[in-house]
């Protein structure tokens, strides 16, 4: 069974066993507006939980996405290189990457922290 949890970055991670499927928070896509690019990681990369792993670009500005976990990536979503937006119409089904875990923080949220911290 997988649990979904929420970094303080605004970032979800979706984690079964192992492996966990990175995305932006609704909160995210929200705030950063329409997005029209976005520069994915690729398969191999290590990542750290805390540090950028890639960014998208929105009509406002470039952001950083903070990796909620430690591990290394072992698939990327490619659709989204031709199709940013779909983050904005479906944040919790356009996943950005799965990652193979090799760590969890213990300062990740469940969705009712996660809903306290944004208001």
């Amino acid at each position: 069974m997988s649990k979904i949890l929420y970094a303080q970055t605004h970032e979800w991670v979706e984690i079964e066993g192992n492996t966990a499927k990175i995305g932006l928070s609704d909160h995210a896509q929200h705030e950063l507006g329409d997005l029209v690019f976005i520069n994915l990681p690729s398969v191999g990369d290590e990542i750290k939980a805390g540090d950028a792993f890639c960014d998208v670009e929105s009509v406002k500005a470039v952001s950083d996405v903070m990796a909620p976990v430690t591990g290394k990536v072992i698939e990327v979503n490619e659709e989204l290189e031709s199709a940013p937006e779909s983050i904005n119409s479906d944040p919790m089904g356009a996943w950005i990457c799965k990652v193979e875990v090799k760590n969890v923080p213990d300062n990740l949220m469940d969705e009712a922290k996660y809903a306290e911290f944004i208001k």
